[in-house]
């Protein structure tokens, strides 16, 4: 189940810093969402058909490669850098899981609550599992704020604890909630508190989102698994079918 996809629309405060885009960022911003998309329609097309284990929607985008004869069926690898994002599991795992995801989003909270954990324990020690923000701010007000008050519980090095507590809480985002977490962690409150009154991390929440959006994601959540596409609030099963083929070195890199 994931959610609905939309047209997500550039907002005011972005949007000045669009018009100044050169035509190359232009063409970029027309042509990786298209990419991407035709991509997801190639896994549907081909892998959808066959014993494949990839099917729209649950899919690693392909690309197409002649040869003489026949057609080879190439998985598309996304580029999608941990950089400073903060992660569970070890550094040098064989699998980085990224998720780009909204705090608000319901399929978000869904996909942390029952599949999230199962793939943290049956792969203990194999992932690396990455959280970036994408916050659908045009019809989740609360999700930027959230985004926001994390990397400031991330400062005191509390971030996926509190990113647990905004999905596993069971209560509705907001300032007065941040700083019932903040306490519950521990933090310094008057620090964490300063940090979101002054909005710093705004600007780095607003980047992952531009990151996101110039390559084409328009739902959440969207996952990458070494790169490979796989969107919605999929199942266990789905992830496990996936990683075992990228473990036993089954996809072509």
């Amino acid at each position: 189940m994931e959610e609905t996809p939309i047209q997500l629309p550039i907002t005011k405060k972005w949007a000045s810093r669009d018009t100044i885009l050169s035509q190359r960022s232009r063409l970029s911003l027309f042509l990786v969402p298209f990419a991407f998309v035709a991509g997801l329609a190639l896994g549907y097309l081909f892998w959808g058909q066959s014993s494949g284990v990839f099917h729209l929607g649950e899919s690693t985008p392909l690309a197409l490669q002649n040869t003489p004869g026949k057609v080879t069926q190439i998985p598309v690898r996304f580029n999608v850098p941990v950089g400073d994002n903060p992660y569970v599991g070890p550094e040098n795992a064989p699998i980085t899981l990224i998720e780009f995801g909204d705090y608000q989003c319901s399929y978000c909270r869904a996909w942390f609550l029952n599949t999230y954990p199962q793939l943290m324990t049956a792969y203990q020690g194999k992932i690396r599992f990455v959280y970036r923000d994408f916050p659908l701010s045009s019809i989740h007000a609360n999700a930027s704020p959230a985004a926001e008050a994390a990397d400031c519980a991330g400062e005191q090095g509390k971030y996926y604890p509190f990113h647990d507590k905004l999905f596993n809480g069971g209560l509705s985002l907001g300032s007065d909630t941040y700083l019932k977490y903040a306490s519950d962690l521990g933090l310094d409150v008057t620090k964490f508190k300063g940090c979101i009154d002054t909005n710093k991390y705004q600007a780095a929440v607003e980047a992952n989102y531009e990151f996101a959006y110039t390559m084409g994601i328009t739902s959440t959540p969207t996952f990458f698994i070494n790169g490979l596409a796989l969107v919605g609030a999929q199942s266990f099963a789905v992830f496990k079918q996936v990683i075992d083929q990228e473990l036993a070195g089954q996809i072509p890199k």
